[in-house]
C-alpha cells in the first residue's frame, strides 16, 4: 500500500512539473491577453517595484534623471512612454540626433512601463516646472494583458492629466504599434485586435488642436500583415531597430512640425 501511494505521489509530482514547465515556456513566447483580477488597475497610479518591494532600480534611476532634466534647459518636445520610447536613446539614437536633438527634445521613456507607471511618474513631478510645446505619448503595449477598454481608459486619463499639468502643451498621441511577427498565430491575432480597438478609441480624442492622434502601425507591416526584421529587431516583433525609428520619424514629423507652429 505504501508503495502504491509513493508511486502515485511521484506521478502527480511529475505531471505538475511538466505543467509548470509548459506554462513558463508559453509565458516567454506568447504574452497573456487574458485579464487577471490580481493585476494592478491600469488607470490607477502605481510605481514599478522590484523583487524586494522597493522601487525597481532602473525605474528609480530613470525617474530621478528625468526630474534633473527639468532644470537643465528648456524642453520644447517631450517624448513620454515605455521601452519603445526609451529606445530613441538606443537603436534610435542616430535618428534622434538628426531629427530631434536640435529641437530641445527630451526622452522620458522607461522600459517596461505600463500606464499605471506613467501615471505615477506624472503624479511624482516629471512634468512639473516645464512647458513643452508638444508632448509625444506612446504607452499601453505593456498593458496587453488587460481588456481594451481598461487600456483606453488609462491612456485617456494620462492625456487628461498631461493637459491639467501642462495646459499650453499640445499632445500627440501615437497609436499603439502592432506587435507579434505573424497575425496567423492566434495569440498575435488577439493582441493585434486589442490594439486596433484601443487605437480606435484613442483616435476619438483627437480634437484637431491641443490633442492629436496618429496611427502609423500599418507602416511596420508587410502586405500580408507580418512584422519582419526590416523594422523590428526582436523575435516578438515589438521593438524597432534603427530603420524602425527612421520610419517612425518620417511618418510623424509632418504632423509634429505642424503642431510646433
Amino acid at each position: 500500500m505504501k508503495f502504491r501511494y509513493a508511486l502515485l505521489a511521484m506521478v502527480l509530482t511529475s505531471a505538475l512539473m511538466v505543467f509548470v514547465s509548459s506554462a513558463a515556456a508559453d509565458a516567454t513566447t506568447a504574452p497573456s491577453t487574458a485579464p487577471s483580477a490580481a493585476i494592478q488597475p491600469a488607470d490607477v497610479a502605481a510605481p514599478k517595484l522590484g523583487p524586494d518591494g522597493d522601487l525597481d532600480a532602473h525605474f528609480k534611476k530613470m525617474h530621478e534623471a528625468f526630474l534633473e532634466r527639468r532644470s537643465e534647459g528648456p524642453i520644447d518636445v517631450l517624448f513620454l512612454g515605455d521601452s519603445i520610447t526609451e529606445g530613441w536613446s538606443g537603436r534610435g539614437k542616430a535618428v534622434w540626433q538628426s531629427d530631434y536633438a536640435g529641437m530641445n527634445a527630451a526622452n522620458f521613456g522607461i522600459g517596461g512601463d505600463k500606464t499605471q507607471h506613467v501615471l505615477w511618474r506624472i503624479d511624482n513631478g516629471e512634468l512639473d516646472g516645464i512647458s513643452p510645446k508638444v508632448l509625444v505619448l506612446l504607452i499601453g503595449t505593456n498593458n496587453i494583458g488587460y481588456f481594451a477598454d481598461e487600456i483606453l481608459r488609462a491612456d485617456t486619463k494620462i492625456v487628461q492629466e498631461i493637459h491639467e499639468k501642462l495646459p499650453r502643451t499640445k499632445v500627440l498621441i501615437m497609436g499603439i504599434f502592432p506587435r507579434g511577427p505573424d497575425p496567423s498565430i492566434p495569440w498575435v491575432a488577439d493582441m493585434r485586435a486589442k490594439i486596433v480597438a484601443v487605437n480606435k478609441g484613442l483616435a476619438a480624442l483627437d480634437d484637431g488642436n491641443m490633442t492629436r492622434f496618429l496611427d502609423i502601425g500599418d507602416k511596420f507591416l508587410t502586405p500580408d500583415g507580418k512584422i519582419t526584421g526590416e523594422f523590428m529587431y526582436d523575435a516578438v516583433a515589438l521593438h524597432p531597430n534603427e530603420a524602425g525609428y527612421r520610419l517612425w520619424a518620417d511618418a510623424m514629423n509632418p504632423l509634429l512640425t505642424e503642431m510646433l507652429k
